[in-house]
């Protein structure tokens, strides 16, 4: 799981440091930097303005400062997220001392370097957010020279620096053990996320049968641009559905030849991948197979076992049904297959790790 998506109630991290700084009513406007993959469903969750990032931090922050209009910007990291709104105060309260004004804080322990104890009371610990002028950070971002905070790079392209009294609060989110001790924090809500989904793929006269991920004796497979295994993709669309994450036409749209004949399976681990890493837990999984023919009823305990396998679930929380639609309908004449499936999820318990 990524940071960016531990729960904190119902929000995902990056929308619980966000909409603090929103609620603070001190900025103009807030712009999010996300991953390429991860930028559209973010936007899904609220009017928040979300800019694709690039390969690194520096050159996400070059995209975002890119949008930024006013003559000055502050910038923070997700993973600091406790910072007060008294920390916020003073930054800009400062704003007129330097090109960038930086929360530090100082070095209590005896500290060595190389074997030689230095001068402690010369060291800071810098912090995030800091406040720069907008025009002097993109001046100063624009080299190939990679900085680790705002204040570096300013400084190294000459210009200045101002140092206000940081925040243990505002500490950042590392470990597991900075996790629970931030102070802020609560840990994710109960909620019980449920989704639908449902498919359909007719006959088609040559290829082979997958249902389920498992191999079905049968003489025709299903007209489709991946394999064509109905039962996953219903399943995909339930859990898609149940994260609020669109359906499987989005992510594995039938124009890209990437998933030309691919094997389902394939598909529902990719899901199954991302569920986890945007913070979700698969707690079951129900589906029930319309099909005239084939006779399902020999195949349902290898689906069962296979699809667990797949969403890392115990074979019980997977059920797999079949049954017929008396002879009625495209199902009836042995056209085709239908398919219903729902899924429920919950947010990973971070508390617990």
């Amino acid at each position: 799981m990524k940071k960016q998506w531990l729960r904190i109630g119902d929000a995902p991290l990056w929308q619980f440091v966000t909409d603090r700084f929103i609620r603070s009513g001190q900025f103009a406007e807030v712009i999010i930097t996300a991953h390429p993959d991860e930028a559209d469903y973010m936007r899904l969750h609220g009017a928040y303005r979300v800019v694709s990032g690039g390969s690194d931090r520096q050159a996400s922050l070059r995209h975002a400062l890119a949008e930024v209009k006013t003559p000055y910007v502050m910038v923070t990291d997700v993973a600091r997220g406790c910072i007060d709104t008294a920390l916020v105060s003073r930054l800009i309260a400062a704003r007129d001392q330097a090109d960038c004004i930086v929360p530090a804080l100082g070095v209590h322990d005896t500290v060595t370097f190389r074997g030689e104890t230095i001068d402690r009371g010369a060291l800071l610990r810098i912090q995030t957010p800091q406040l720069s002028k907008t025009d002097v950070l993109k001046t100063a971002l624009a080299t190939d020279e990679t900085y680790t905070d705002e204040s570096s790079a300013i400084v190294a392209a000459g210009g200045s620096r101002h140092f206000v009294e940081g925040d243990e609060a505002a500490r950042k989110l590392t470990t597991l053990a900075d996790l629970k001790a931030m102070a802020c924090f609560e840990g994710p809500a109960a909620t019980v996320l449920t989704g639908n989904g449902f498919d359909v793929h007719a006959f088609d006269t040559v290829g082979s049968m997958v249902l389920g991920g498992v191999a079905i004796d049968h003489p025709v497979g299903f007209k489709a641009h991946s394999d064509g295994d109905v039962a996953i993709h219903a399943l995909i669309d339930a859990l898609l559905g149940a994260a609020g994450l669109g359906d499987i036409g989005m992510l594995f749209p039938d124009t890209d030849d990437t998933y030309k004949g691919i094997d389902s399976a394939e598909l529902l681990d990719t899901v199954v991948t991302r569920l986890k890493r945007y913070g979700f837990g698969i707690v079951n999984a129900d589906i029930t197979i319309a099909a005239q023919a084939p006779r399902l009823s020999p195949y349902k305990e290898a689906m069962r076992q296979r699809l667990g396998a797949i969403l890392d679930l115990p074979p019980v929380r997977v059920s797999v049904k079949a049954t017929t639609t008396e002879k009625l309908g495209f199902v009836g004449r042995k056209e085709g297959v239908a398919v219903m499936a729902s899924a429920t999820l919950n947010y990973i318990n971070w508390t617990q790790l």
